[in-house]
């Protein structure tokens, strides 16, 4: 696929590492949503027909680590792969686990991706044709509106989810 780029005259608004950082903030705010979540709660609690959380975690660690190597490198997965329960661990201390290794492969990651890349209009996971920065701001939106699932899920069950703010 040819890829084209975003043509754009306007001034840089966020830098790539306060990006990076805007970004590990929320993961390490999902991440302690995670961590609240009683073990058994985490894999079966569910309002409405909605998702357990450790899925919805599943899916923000399956758009993730690919997600940025996609980013990185115009190779983008097709989402039709995306199992989000079949590679879940079976305990909170996996995924927790697995969680901390994405977080690791992005930081590694990140550093590969060029300014440039971040304009290059791509089919991220063979489905969504859009500019790389729009992606990217996809996968944080995705998490913020799955980790708000998430503290639903903790107050239902008389858990105090972790402030928002503190990224």
């Amino acid at each position: 696929m040819e890829t084209q780029t975003a043509t754009t005259t306007d001034q840089l608004f966020i830098s790539t590492d306060a990006m990076l950082a805007h970004w590990q903030g929320h993961r390490n705010l999902t991440r302690r949503v995670i961590e609240a979540f009683p073990e058994d709660k985490l894999f079966n609690h569910s309002i409405g027909g909605m998702r357990p959380f450790a899925e919805l975690a599943m899916e923000l660690i399956d758009i993730a680590a690919p997600g940025v190597e996609g980013l990185a490198t115009g190779k983008w997965e097709k989402i039709e792969e995306f199992d989000h329960t079949k590679t879940m661990p079976k305990t909170k201390e996996g995924l927790l686990e697995l969680w901390d290794k994405v977080t690791v492969t992005i930081d590694s990651t990140w550093p590969k991706i060029s300014s440039e890349r971040f304009q290059k209009i791509e089919s991220a996971f063979g489905q969504y044709e859009y500019p790389n920065y729009a992606s990217l701001l996809y996968f944080v939106d995705n998490e913020i509106h799955h980790r708000a699932q998430g503290y639903v899920y903790l107050r239902s069950l008389g858990i105090q989810p972790p402030f928002f703010w503190e990224r």
